[in-house]
């Protein structure tokens, strides 16, 4: 077999694709564990986690990224929404041409992508809208000759880096060199969120500031809650209490303020003094939506759909298309990645390099009429037009029937046996008899009797006697004319217009009740 090349010319080796590359392991730069990089986040240990990020380090930034989705409740709610409707929207796969290898391929790959699991998988690989990247490996099953893809396993961001020439190249991590990744063994997805390097690209970037203000924010209004959101309690004693009485009514306001029960002598007491504050004291709240806000428009484009604001109906109708939008847009470039990393390596490793490749569309499907769309292709075929099988079927979403199974088809019209003399057309009986056995309806039945010869000529031969003779004396093509015109003056055709009027009445009956009364 011919030497198999992946998409950017690298040879492939099979013997590689057996082997898990990115396993974790624990005393490697790939373990399991990470640090919380969030813990302590101040503006300069942020700016320099973004400094490093870029000059190929960006393992501190990634860490980031995954504390952001597990400590802002806003983020990974408006996050997660954007890669669960993506990942939970229909994937067709179309065949190349209508080629039986070209539609064998397409369905071998469309088997895959059925799997139960895969849309989990597909939430993996969508990783990429918030770190810019993710590397999902796949796992090849040869045990019998074959390769099939067993599973797509998602591999922590952290144990990549990128090339330092351009950026771009992504290279698994090791403790000396690191390492490029195996051909037709990883789907490297980068979202393009924005323009720039794979680490500049997602979203985590740009909200990682609004998450450090809203973490500064968040701890601000819990010490203020704290101090102010309870009543002062104050502790009273006498002018002859001890040092001893004192202790334990110091003790008693602690626990009520922890345990909300304490026990005080007589002598003593406990005040509960309300705090009336002044001023703006919702600030916390304001700035926390408002930064939330900020978030929503980096992730979905808008707010509509996210937040309660006056008009919310009619907005979030307006904002919802700009979702959709981004849904689009997402929905492509994965489709575009699967294709590229998934379907293609499946489909050289089983079956050679091929001319043309199935393309993975994800996305909802069109609401089109399908009564009308097939009306439209009926028409475009009987005025000679070609239409392919395969486009029909998958716009009815009727799947290719295998060799073996039994087929539909309209029924065949009986054929008219040669050796049968011709009826009659004066035989009302016959004639009804051979359109039955002929498949004709009773408007042709009515047709064929009306076109007879024998019905025509006794109304047409007094219409044009003598007008032979009168054009064959005709000295001219102006007299010849003339002839014409007086005898057609002088012409009686009351019974051949009783008899159209006739026939147009036997058809409309014939046409409505089936019955020929002609």
């Amino acid at each position: 077999m011919a030497q198999i090349l992946d998409q950017w010319g690298n040879p492939v080796s099979t013997a590689k694709l057996k082997q898990e590359q990115a396993a974790p392991t624990l005393t490697s730069v790939r373990r399991p564990n990470m640090d919380h990089q969030a813990s302590g986040l101040t503006p300069q240990k942020l700016a320099r986690l973004l400094r490093s990020s870029l000059q190929g380090d960006p393992e501190g930034y990634l860490e980031l990224a995954e504390d952001m989705e597990e400590r802002d409740l806003h983020y990974a709610g408006v996050l997660g929404a954007r890669k669960l409707q993506v990942a939970g929207l229909e994937i067709t796969v179309e065949a190349a041409s209508d080629a039986a290898a070209d539609i064998d391929n397409a369905d071998m790959v469309r088997a895959f992508l059925q799997r139960d699991a895969f849309e989990s998988e597909m939430v993996d690989i969508l990783d990429a809208i918030g770190k810019g990247f993710s590397c999902t490996e796949i796992i090849w099953d040869s045990s019998e000759g074959q390769h099939e893809p067993r599973e797509l396993k998602w591999r922590d961001p952290r144990w990549f880096t990128f090339d330092d020439l351009t950026g771009e190249i992504p290279l698994l991590r090791e403790a000396g060199e690191h390492q490029p990744l195996v051909p037709f063994k990883w789907i490297f997805h980068q979202a393009k969120v924005k323009s720039g390097l794979p680490i500049r690209g997602g979203i985590a970037r740009a909200v990682c500031w609004t998450f450090l203000f809203k973490s500064f924010t968040a701890k601000d209004w819990a010490i203020f809650c704290e101090a102010y959101g309870q009543p002062l309690r104050l502790g009273k004693y006498g002018p002859g209490a001890t040092e001893g009485d004192k202790e334990i009514l110091a003790q008693a306001v602690a626990n009520i303020g922890a345990d909300y029960s304490a026990i005080v002598p007589l002598n003593m007491a406990v005040e509960f003094i309300k705090a009336d504050l002044a001023g703006s004291h919702d600030l916390y709240e304001k700035r926390s939506d408002w930064l939330d806000r900020q978030v929503s428009k980096v992730v979905l484009g808008q707010t509509g759909t996210t937040d309660a604001i006056a008009g919310g109906y009619a907005v979030g109708k307006v904002h919802n298309s700009t979702k959709d939008d981004i849904e689009r847009s997402d929905a492509k470039q994965l489709g575009a990645t699967l294709a590229r990393d998934l379907a293609r390596p499946y489909i050289d490793l089983n079956r050679g390099p091929q001319k043309a490749y199935p393309r993975i569309r994800i996305g909802r499907p069109e609401t089109v009429d399908t009564d009308k769309w097939m009306s439209n292709v009926k028409t475009f075929v009987s005025m000679g037009g070609k239409v392919g099988m395969s486009v029909v079927r998958d716009r009815l979403s009727i799947p290719d029937p295998d060799e073996d199974e039994e087929l539909l088809g309209a029924p065949a019209k009986p054929a008219q046996d040669k050796d049968q003399p011709p009826v009659d057309p004066k035989d009302k009986t016959a004639l009804q008899l051979a359109g039955t056995s002929t498949g004709r309806d009773a408007i042709d039945q009515a047709t064929a009797a009306a076109l007879d010869d024998d019905a025509w000529e006794p109304l047409v031969a007094p219409m044009i006697e003598g007008l032979e003779e009168k054009i064959a004396a005709a000295g001219s093509v102006e007299e010849a004319r003339r002839v014409l015109a007086d005898h057609f003056r002088a012409m009686d055709a009351d019974a051949l217009a009783e008899q159209l009027a006739r026939l147009a009445f036997n058809a409309r009956l014939a046409g409505e009740y089936g019955e020929d009364l002609s």
